[in-house]
């Protein structure tokens, strides 16, 4: 059997001497190749999987790279190794090997080998030491969050707080400013829905008034009570918040909105007749999207109590939508208009389960080279281009009822 020896070339881009490592290995991330397969060295079939297993060792990967990685410097055949171990199990199996050879590697990885003075440990980063507060939570956050070593390791050496995860606590504290703004106007925090002067608000979504835009996405500011605003608090901070420390405001954002509009939508097309309150498209986007890459690589998330933590998830996500699903059929307070519908849980958890799934499984890669990314953007774009027409043509067609406006 032949190998072929790693071997990095760079272009001829300059970079400023002025810059950071980060806008260093940006400027000439699509000029490195970091393996190319150039001299063929000879090695024995057993250096590979002297027991046939399927598996070799970290550690006779170790020696495999400092035997035929010559051109490489040591901080960099850690990089390597890192990246082969990538659910730091001690065991490198062969897919292992191939994705390590050919194209499947991630940004960060490209990143880390620009970084000639960036030095990865050999041991698990949460073996670490002397931590403070922030980078505890740092390193929490990325074993809740990332299922590769390499990829931990680089996202805990080069988070910096800046900017915070805004985004989530944004719409969070806005939720709650106007849920206690319409508590106190209404005079109540419990089942705020049955209030006659509930749906009077520009902001939910109801059919009759399906034309002004806003409402499509507005809706995820009006809860139909502290019960429903409580729930859909402790699922957005407690996975949401974290998710936008790894992967951005901009991704997250991207899976939120995503939800938001295809719970409003679905619930226009299969609902038709229903109003729609409350962020669980948004909420369900996020946490079906997590959950589903937890799973896809549960052996690698490290993260600590993970099947309970799940099975809580689950628990919380059923006991909010069994709530809404009785509260669509509960009698309604102020008939003729029905209560809010529960579809737009659903439609969250589709676009958690696709789209979703996509953007958290890339961390530090770029979506629009990702051709899942677009196949699934498009089939979303297709269903709100669907649901539209729907809305603008289908209820005139279909003669629905539809109770009255507030």
């Amino acid at each position: 059997m032949e190998q072929s020896s790693p071997r990095m070339t760079t272009g001829t881009r300059e970079t400023p001497l002025n810059s950071s490592p980060a806008v260093a290995a940006n400027a000439e991330g699509e000029e490195i190749e970091v393996l190319e397969s150039t001299d063929v060295l000879p090695m024995a079939p057993e250096d590979y999987d002297p027991d046939n297993s399927g598996f070799i060792s970290t550690e006779r990967f170790r020696d495999l790279l400092a035997t035929h990685g010559s051109e490489l410097d040591p901080h960099k055949l850690e990089v390597l190794l890192a990246l082969a171990d990538g659910n730091a199990d001690g065991k490198i199996c062969y897919q292992d090997f191939v994705n390590l050879m050919s194209n499947k590697r991630s940004n960060s990885f490209r990143r880390a080998i620009l970084q000639g003075s960036r030095q990865l440990k050999g041991c698990s980063l949460r073996d670490e030491v002397g931590l403070g507060l922030p980078q505890r939570l740092v390193r929490h956050v990325a074993y809740e969050t990332l299922p590769r070593e390499v990829d931990r390791k680089w996202y805990f050496d080069s988070y910096t707080y800046c900017p915070p995860p805004w985004l989530i606590l944004v719409i969070t504290i806005a939720e709650v400013a106007v849920f206690m703004y319409y508590g106190f106007q209404l005079d109540r925090l419990v089942l705020q829905v049955s209030s006659p002067s509930f749906l009077k608000s520009p902001l939910p979504y109801h059919p009759q008034l399906r034309a002004q835009a806003w409402r499509y996405f507005s809706y995820i500011f009006m809860h139909t009570g502290i019960e429903h605003l409580s729930l859909n608090m402790a699922m957005q901070l407690l996975v949401g918040v974290p998710l936008e420390m790894v992967h951005g405001a901009l991704r997250i954002g991207l899976v939120y909105v995503c939800g938001v509009l295809a719970g409003s939508l679905a619930v226009s097309v299969t609902d038709m007749t229903a109003p729609v309150v409350g962020s669980s498209g948004g909420v369900y986007a996020l946490v079906s999207a997590h959950l589903a890459n937890v799973v896809m690589n549960w052996s690698g998330m490290k993260c600590q109590f993970k099947l309970f933590r799940m099975a809580m998830a689950l628990v919380c996500m059923s006991v909010e939508f069994g709530r809404a699903v009785w509260l669509r059929f509960y009698p309604p307070a102020f008939p003729p208009c029905p209560n809010p519908s529960f579809v737009a849980h659903l439609g969250g958890v589709v676009v958690g389960l696709t789209l979703g799934v996509v953007v958290l499984q890339n961390y530090e890669q770029r979506l629009q080279e990702r051709s899942l990314f677009w196949i699934f953007f498009c089939v979303y774009t297709l269903f709100v281009l669907c649901a539209v027409f729907w809305n603008i043509f289908a209820y005139s067609l279909l003669d629905v009822r539809l109770p009255p406006p507030p």
